[in-house]
């Protein structure tokens, strides 16, 4: 325990927070383009442990907080971020780990951890994730609860106890987009979770469930990008114990197909994971000064954000320059026109 709190404690001092750097993100960028970061915000109140005899413990952390809604900050270099509405929600309804992308159809379409207004009877649907649109990231509109997992069972034929932040990547030969998101048949949804994936092309009907990613290791928060011919999944590694060692962190498997299988990269941090431990909720972006790649993470509970940068999605470096928003937690990262940036600017200045 006492080493545990020792990396933690490092890493807190290796990190510099909002409050101490004063750089901000320009205004403009020079081509126009300016970058969207959407999250909801927390400051964990514990940290969960398991003793040499498999006893679960809960570790209080100091000042504990959440508002599990909406957030939004804007960027022109990816590295310094500038929250609207002073870091308040941009909409009031619940949620976590909010992810948000442009459809192929020009409508932004919100997943989310969480079942919304019409979750229904989990006894009968088991458990749901939110799904939302906008047609311009200022006004949402709920759309349904999505109960993707009612039919997938175990051999006793029980349903799973979770849905932990869903995601989706838009296949544009197939114009059809693939939801995925980590699920657990245990009584705690990082215990043995696995991916899982279903398709649909109108957001009326899906596949039914199948699993996208069971590594040897259980796994929680993926994320998807593809370069050239090779997909990219990124993923936390959720193992904790005296038997595994200390195991929360990033790691990165790839695959020539969008449904695997997957390979897992060996990465250079303790032993294969490719963001320093305890790390979660990773996003992905082009670098916008074209120099490759920026990873996103958590340090949730260390109360810090993280970025690393790398040239080829494999091997990265942690960037200490840079500016998040307080208590950020889970971002998604998405490119929007200079015109929608001052749009949200204007909609939710001065903590409106």
């Amino acid at each position: 325990m006492r080493k545990l709190l020792l990396i933690i404690t490092l890493l807190s001092s290796a990190i510099i927070s909002p409050a101490q750097n004063k750089k901000t993100s320009a205004t403009k960028s020079k081509n126009g383009d300016v970058w969207l970061l959407t999250y909801f915000r927390q400051r964990y109140p514990t940290r969960i442990e398991i003793d040499k005899d498999g006893k679960i413990i809960e570790v209080p952390l100091p000042n504990p907080f959440a508002t599990e809604q909406l957030h939004i900050a804007l960027s022109t270099d990816g590295l310094h971020w500038t929250a609207l509405s002073d870091n308040k929600p941009v909409w009031q309804q619940r949620m976590r780990d909010p992810y948000i992308h442009r459809g192929a159809d020009g409508i932004w379409r919100l997943v989310a951890t969480g079942g919304g207004r019409d979750a229904g009877d989990r006894r009968q649907t088991g458990p749901v994730f939110m799904y939302a649109t906008s047609p311009d990231l200022i006004n949402w509109k709920f759309e349904k609860s999505l109960p993707l997992m009612k039919d997938f069972r175990d051999s006793s034929v029980a349903m799973v106890r979770n849905i932990w932040a869903p995601e989706f990547y838009y296949d544009e030969a197939a114009k059809e987009y693939t939801l995925f998101w980590s699920s657990s048949f245990k009584d705690a949804g990082w215990k043995e979770s696995r991916l899982y994936y279903s398709k649909t092309k109108d957001w009326q009907t899906f596949t039914p469930a199948k699993v996208l990613f069971a590594p040897p290791y259980s796994v929680i928060d993926g994320t998807m990008i593809k370069d050239k011919d090779t997909y990219y999944l990124f993923h936390k590694e959720e193992e904790f114990s005296p038997r595994t060692g200390e195991r929360r962190g990033i790691r990165v498997a790839t695959s020539k197909n969008l449904e695997g299988p997957f390979t897992i990269f060996e990465g250079p941090l303790n032993k294969g994971q490719i963001a320093p431990t305890i790390t979660e909720g990773p996003s992905v972006m082009a670098d916008p000064k074209g120099k490759g790649w920026l990873l996103f993470y958590d340090y949730p509970m260390a109360d810090h954000y993280g970025i690393s940068s790398s040239p080829d999605l494999f091997n990265w470096k942690i960037e200490t320059d840079i500016d998040i928003p307080a208590d950020a937690r889970h971002g998604s990262l998405s490119k929007i026109t200079a015109a929608e940036a001052e749009a949200l600017r204007k909609a939710f200045a001065g903590g409106k």
